[in-house]
């Protein structure tokens, strides 16, 4: 039996190669893998010994030899492919342990191309792809958490069919994600990450019991780690739906740095917010504005769950609790709520990804654009159209408010008083109903939202939704601007001694 090793990733490789290497095989290797086994007594044969071709042009070609893929690629049980291999002295190579040149680190830690060329792998990904092509003969390992398994399959001659299409599966997944990764970083050096094609890839963290609903399929998958990184499971399993609405409560409760934030959320959508001074009165406000909508609802937290707010939280019944870090006493509070999930981040506040990019199914394909950032100067940096203007205390409304709006579905308006969300109406099909519908909800709860801030995610078309705010006390609002009829809307915010802002960018969310 022989056995070809050649990895980037080292990590486990001496033991799994002294592991084959007692079960009979000869090992074959190149580079620093070869020396690296040759150093901790591994009786290896490098590659170019075994084929008597020298390796040439800086290493690019080492592997690329007869000897390497026919051993690779004939077939056992196929009497011609075992003639020819016998006539031209080719040796069968039963097992390929291959991981691929680290191109991700590599363009992380330089921007110089020919560096960047360099660590693009020629070699690798076509004996990877050799060996799963013949996986019913070879044996194909590209994970580093694959070789005890692999080991304990040998020992006990359990390598099966099934256990053996698993790993071949995997070495394409490797492969395609490999050269998918390439072709999105020359995409976005050479044409502003907008290329013929574009590749989205992801890991799997977890499969959900199912999908939106019952009879739909479902699993989570991840970028770069992130989840596994991020993301602990302390109490209860996360659903599709859940990951869908943890990760719009999360967004909001990250978009305010290390303040204590908390952000209610029921289908992705906040129903409450707060920035007080600790999480408990944070949470306490936030609840206020909408508690009918947070049962059954998402709170995240931007900071630990301490035992004094878990039992706060506990006096409603909240499907899921997302928060940087729990406390074991605050855990045992929840004992008892069996429907309850809590999931961590394990981390002082709560972070999130940032991703580049965003995109959308839609039925035959997918749009993709730059993910929409709200940066923090964009209330900052508003042109006041109105004879009013906010004093620092509205300021800082007129800045939750607009962010608030901005991770909020279209049509959306949103109101805010003293650091807490008072009313919000989203997802309408006119701005004016939005309004309508916040300001209803808010009178139905006796909410006092006189003297409030008032954002909305884009322009107003017309004064009507001025109107309405000014009959609720709105005094100070924040928009993009950029309607035809600006003018009849500044208007009537002067007519109404309101302080209005434009910012000069819209933040749909469709």
């Amino acid at each position: 039996m022989r056995a070809l090793i050649s990895v980037s990733d080292k990590d486990g490789v001496v033991e799994f190669a002294k592991g084959l290497a007692g079960l009979g095989f000869e090992i074959l290797s190149t580079g620093g893998t070869y020396q690296l086994l040759k150093d901790n007594g591994v009786a290896a044969v490098e590659v170019s010994e075994y084929t008597k071709s020298p390796e040439m042009f800086e290493g690019r070609v080492k592997t690329l030899h007869p000897k390497i893929h026919g051993g690779i690629l004939y077939k056992r049980d196929d009497s011609s492919h075992a003639a020819q291999a016998k006539e031209f002295e080719i040796g069968g190579i039963d097992l390929v342990c291959v991981n691929l040149y680290p191109f991700k680190a590599t363009i992380a830690r330089t921007n110089d191309f020919a560096e960047i060329i360099e660590n693009i792998d020629i070699g690798g990904p076509a004996m990877v792809r050799s060996a799963a092509k013949n996986f019913a003969d070879v044996l194909i390992i590209t994970d580093i958490l694959d070789y005890d398994e692999v080991l304990e399959k040998l020992r006990s001659n359990s390598a099966d069919m099934g256990f053996r299409r698993s790993l071949m599966i995997k070495a394409y997944e490797h492969t395609a994600s490999y050269d998918a990764m390439i072709a999105n970083y020359m995409n976005e050096r050479f044409n502003g990450g907008f290329g013929d094609k574009k590749f989205i890839t992801g890991t799997k963290v977890f499969t959900t019991r199912y999908g939106e609903n019952p009879h739909q399929k479902g699993a989570l998958y991840e970028f770069e780690n992130f989840f596994s990184q991020n993301f602990k499971a302390l109490k209860g399993e996360a659903s599709f739906n859940n990951t869908t609405d943890i990760n719009g409560a999360l967004m909001l409760a990250t978009s305010f740095g290390e303040a204590p934030a908390v952000a209610i959320c029921k289908h992705a959508n906040p129903c409450g917010f707060a920035i007080k001074s600790n999480l408990f009165e944070s949470y306490t406000e936030a609840l206020k504005c909408d508690p009918i909508s947070a049962y059954g609802g998402v709170v995240a937290i931007n900071g630990t769950l301490d035992r004094e707010l878990a039992l706060k939280m506990h006096e409603i019944f909240i499907e899921v609790i997302i928060a940087a870090n729990v406390t074991d006493e605050a855990l045992e509070v929840y004992s008892d709520k069996k429907r309850t999930k809590i999931f961590t981040q394990e981390s002082k506040f709560l972070v999130r990804s940032d991703d580049k990019f965003d995109f959308k199914h839609i039925d035959g394909g997918f749009v993709y654009q730059e993910r929409d950032f709200i940066q923090d100067d964009e209330v900052k940096n508003a042109k006041c159209v109105t004879t009013r203007s906010a004093s620092s205390a509205e300021f800082t409304d007129l800045e939750i408010a607009w962010k608030v709006a901005a991770l909020t579905k279209s049509n959306c308006v949103v109101y805010v008083k003293n650091s807490s969300l008072v009313a919000i109406g989203m997802g309408m099909t006119s701005r004016v109903d939005a309004a309508r519908a916040a300001v209803a909800k808010a009178r139905d709860l006796g909410l006092d939202i006189s003297g409030c801030a008032l954002a909305s995610e884009a322009f107003f078309p017309f004064r009507d939704s001025i109107d309405i705010a000014n009959e609720v006390g709105v005094k100070n609002i924040v928009q993009p601007g950029g309607s035809i009829r600006d003018d009849d809307v500044i208007a009537a915010a002067n007519e109404h001694d309101m302080a209005m802002y434009f910012t000069g960018i819209r933040h749909f969310l469709h």
